[in-house]
């Protein structure tokens, strides 16, 4: 899970797929947090993803880093703690100038039954499962 949180930490951005509905929705993101062995991704409640993501928890993730890309399929799980969002808030300081610990907006889940995939040109799949 180590080299999951930190090729997704190195390509800078990744992206998210959800569903509304039945209609996928692919967003940026940039958060991600090893916290407790478990890696974790930061959102706001109020953003529509967060209601995608209660809706159904099943989504993937893409990120592209040096010809190399890691998918990661799973559900996303909340944790609700306090300390989980601001140990994620005090791995990215620029987030604190949005959100807080304590604000009711910032949310924080943890990927569960997931499966990373590192794919390239040059090599076969990788896969871990965590």
């Amino acid at each position: 899970m180590e080299r999951v949180a930190k090729f997704l930490q190195e390509a800078g951005t990744y992206y998210l797929a959800t569903l509304e509905g039945d209609q996928p929705r692919v967003r940026p993101f940039g958060t991600a947090h090893i916290f407790e062995g478990k890696l974790y991704i930061q959102t706001g409640r109020v953003k529509n993803v967060s209601r995608q993501i209660h809706a159904n928890p099943k989504v993937e993730v893409c990120a592209f880093k040096d010809g190399e890309w890691l998918r990661i399929a799973g559900e996303l799980a909340e944790d609700d703690r306090r300390e989980a969002r601001q140990s994620m808030l005090d791995a990215y300081p620029s987030l604190q100038s949005m959100y807080s610990a304590d604000d009711g907006n910032t949310e924080v889940f943890y990927f569960r039954n997931a499966t990373a995939t590192f794919s390239s040109f040059t090599h076969e799949p990788e896969v871990v499962r965590f």
